[in-house]
């Protein structure tokens, strides 16, 4: 089941700068993959999902996995797990002269003919995995050569004899170096990199690298599902000084994504009932003014985007499920001015257990000319070799505006939810659960800048590199063109929709940044996510590694979820609209526009539960 790829859609290796070191073995160029590009065959064909090719397809063995239910369920090339690493070390041999003072190249080609040799990176000397010919090496012994010492050439004993003092300050250091490895990973899992719900506060900072991540399975796979209770009396969002948290909106059914048309107006996804709403306006107590119904009988509706691009829109994009249809549209409408048209399917549909990730996020090219539409996988971890069901899916794909000239944009994302264009750049950058079922730290979620044909390991590896155990061995060449996301976020957050802070309410520092709806967990003990984080940007166009807690308080001390943040977006008046689904109410988060270097929870004194407006009716 390959995808087309144009030539214009075409990446040389070098646009892969780091994340691709050598070519994929295997590729015969001109029959599988070219020069330019090993994932794309002679004709522009992206060999995907298992279409391979003869010359690169290994038999697949692959039993398939649990279904994904997450809610919407540099360091270079991938680095190996430090329990690998661990155990490379002690496979080390490090060469001493041979018999004649020379590099021992004969000792070594018999070696490789023996057992498989390799250089380490790491340690800059040579790693010798054992093979049935080559039971002759020790523990901690380098191998000499194997040519007899006769009595005609007692030197060569000696010689031997006077660098073993060598040898013994060698094995004892690798000896040493394996022990650090095996403690690191065994230490991994309770890194400090990870956290959950009771260290959220506003403000608070949090950076996770691929070294803070533990090996496979060091904790067992959790199931903590929220049972979401009512909002206590007391509870309230929290914000860092400076900001204030007010009651925008109540009364609302499922209210998932959000994103401001360019007159000011909020546009509302109700997905379970199939409904886009619209509102309108902030009063003096920060509530919503009006909300009126825009269209309705859509099928799981959440991407929102309006075309062309720029201050008068004619249309209002739509992604279904399973599909993605448009609206007439102008500045000020309230309802649709015009029947809906639908422009083309989507795969899969479902809420999850069986029917996969269901959301569909749709945005535009700065240019208008391109469309892009996220869909997520049907699994946890299927491979799509075995699994047709997973065809087009953990991908992003792209359109032309009408619907046509369907391809893949980028692939290998597990459930790409929210996606955004940076109004600067004009790059796309995406919001991404990943995997569940390998423990609690694993594996982490991601926003990331995403580039065109870039691959990012679903489900073969994780994070560069790594590979999923539950698909050991399969697609080793496509192990050094894995893509390490720009920023970890913790695993298991759920991180839905995403966007590019504009306004000018907010402090100047807070400009360009992106703030991003974490939705929480299920697959881990103790609970995380459950908030709205706050990437800085520094006024540039990419992210450093690392995010801080901007809205929390969603979840009680004692553990219990009565919020769930979704959707994110701008208000006309720069504060910042969050979506709840839990309560089915929208947040406002507004500013005093003064910086403030403290941090800690802000509640507007003013924002009592007797002042929420009524019940709004659709």
């Amino acid at each position: 089941m390959g995808k087309r790829v144009p030539d214009d859609m075409r990446q040389s290796a070098g646009e892969h700068g780091k994340h691709k070191q050598s070519e994929p073995p295997g590729i015969a160029k001109g029959k599988i993959g070219s020069a330019d590009n090993p994932l794309l065959n002679a004709g522009g064909q992206q060999l995907y999902h298992g279409k391979l090719g003869a010359a690169m397809k290994e038999p697949q063995h692959g039993k398939r996995q649990g279904q994904g239910e997450d809610d919407e369920t540099e360091e270079g090339v991938a680095k190996a797990s430090l329990r690998s690493h661990a155990e490379e070390v002690f496979e080390i041999r490090r060469h001493g002269p041979d018999d004649d003072g020379r590099d021992d190249e004969s000792g070594l080609a018999e070696r490789q003919r023996g057992g498989r040799v390799r250089e380490s990176k790491r340690h800059g000397a040579i790693i010798e995995e054992k093979s049935p010919r080559s039971q002759h090496d020790g523990l901690f012994f380098p191998p000499v050569s194997r040519r007899k010492m006769s009595s005609r050439s007692p030197h060569r004993c000696y010689r031997f004899l006077a660098v073993l003092p060598l040898l013994a300050l060698i094995s004892l250091r690798l000896s040493w170096d394996g022990r650090e490895a095996f403690a690191a990973a065994e230490a991994a899992p309770g890194s400090p990199a990870f956290s959950d719900y009771r260290s959220e506060s506003p403000g608070h900072w949090h950076s996770i690298t691929t070294v803070d991540l533990p090996l496979p399975y060091a904790t067992p796979s959790a199931s903590a599902y929220a049972q979401v209770i009512k909002r206590p009396a007391k509870a309230w969002p929290q914000a860092p000084p400076g900001f204030s948290v007010q009651l925008y909106a109540t009364g609302l059914e499922n209210p998932r994504l959000l994103r401001a048309a360019p007159n000011g107006d909020v546009f509302l996804a109700e997905s379970q009932a199939g409904r886009i709403k619209v509102l309108r306006g902030i009063d003096q107590k920060g509530q919503v003014l009006k909300v009126e119904t825009f269209a309705t009988g859509l099928d799981k509706p959440f991407g929102i985007a309006f075309y062309p691009p720029g201050p008068e829109p004619e249309w209002v994009y739509v992604a279904n499920t399973g599909s993605v249809v448009r609206f007439p549209y102008r500045n000020g409408d309230l309802k649709a001015r015009g029947p809906v048209e639908k422009l083309c399917d989507l795969p899969g549909t479902g809420f999850l257990r069986g029917g996969g990730h269901w959301t569909r996020d749709i945005a535009f090219s700065l240019d208008g000319r391109i469309m892009y539409v996220s869909v997520g996988s049907r699994s946890n971890d299927d491979d799509p070799d075995t699994h047709p069901g997973e065809e087009n899916r953990a991908d992003i794909l792209q359109f032309n505006p009408n619907g046509g000239s369907q391809r893949i944009f980028a692939w290998g994302i597990r459930n790409p939810v929210g996606i955004a264009v940076h109004p600067s750049s004009g790059e796309l950058w995406v919001s991404v659960n990943e995997r569940d079922q390998l423990g609690d730290n694993l594996v982490p979620d991601y926003i990331t800048h995403v580039e065109r044909n870039g691959f990012y390991g679903w489900p073969w590896f994780y994070m560069g590199g790594v590979q999923d155990p539950r698909q050991k061995g399969k697609h080793p060449e496509l192990k050094d063109w894995v893509i390490t996301p720009d920023v970890l976020l913790q695993p298991h957050n759920a991180s839905l929709e995403m966007m590019f802070y504009q306004g000018k309410q907010f402090p100047r520092s807070y400009r360009g940044d992106i703030f991003a709806a974490q939705h929480g967990s299920w697959n881990r003990a103790e609970r995380t996510g459950y908030e709205v984080i706050r990437i800085p940007m520094n006024g540039g166009t990419r992210a450093e590694n690392g995010y801080e807690d901007f809205l929390t308080g969603f979840v009680t001390p004692e553990g219990a979820v009565w919020g769930r943040p979704v959707g994110v977006a701008e208000a006309a008046d720069g504060s910042l609209l969050v979506s709840d689904d839990a309560s089915g109410v929208i947040w406002r988060v507004s500013s005093d526009g003064r910086e403030h270097r403290e941090t800690g929870g802000q509640q507007d004194k003013g924002a009592e539960e007797e002042s929420a407006p009524e019940t709004l009716k659709p």
